[in-house]
C-alpha cells in the first residue's frame, strides 16, 4: 500500500525515538531582544493577566540549568534569575514570576539574555490583556 514516506517509514512511526535525547536539538544562548510586562489587565484571575513568557524545551536526557539576565536602557541589567527544565520537558517561565534577585518591573522595556548549560530551545509569548480585546505575540527567540 501507499505511504507518505514510501516503504520505509519513519521512526515516529513506528513508535521507535527519532532522535537521540543525548543530542537534543537546540543552543545554549538566546536572546529575546524585546521584553514588556504591561501593568495593568482586564478580566479576572491569571489566563487573563498581561505577561510576559520564555518557553523553553528541554528535549535532552539531563535537567537544564537556565540562567536569565534583564537588560534596560536606563540601568544596569537584572538577574540572573535562575530556572531548572527538567530533561524531556517544557517550561513556560513567565517573567511576572521572577522574584528573585528583584522583580521584573512593569511598564518598562527590556531585553533577556537566556544561557543554559545544555541546548534548550526558546520560544518567546506575550498577553498583553491592557484592553478587552486581547493581543497575542508569539515569535522564536534568536539562538547562538
Amino acid at each position: 500500500p501507499w505511504t507518505p514516506w514510501g516503504s520505509t517509514p519513519p521512526a515516529a512511526a513506528t513508535g521507535r525515538p527519532m532522535m537521540n535525547t543525548s543530542t537534543a536539538p537546540g543552543r545554549t544562548v538566546w536572546v529575546i531582544a524585546e521584553g514588556y510586562i504591561p501593568s495593568a489587565s482586564t478580566g479576572d484571575g491569571r489566563a487573563f493577566e498581561s505577561h510576559e513568557t520564555a518557553c523553553i524545551l528541554n528535549a535532552g536526557d539531563e535537567d537544564a540549568q537556565v540562567e536569565i539576565t534583564l537588560y534596560f536602557s536606563d540601568r544596569e541589567p537584572a538577574g540572573p534569575y535562575r530556572v531548572t527544565v527538567p530533561a524531556r520537558r517544557t517550561l513556560h517561565q513567565r517573567f511576572n514570576d521572577l522574584n528573585d534577585p528583584e522583580p521584573v518591573p512593569r511598564d518598562t522595556d527590556y531585553a533577556s539574555l537566556l544561557a543554559a548549560d545544555r541546548p534548550v530551545i526558546v520560544q518567546h509569548t506575550r498577553l498583553d490583556s491592557r484592553q478587552a480585546a486581547l493581543a497575542l505575540l508569539s515569535t522564536e527567540a534568536y539562538g547562538e
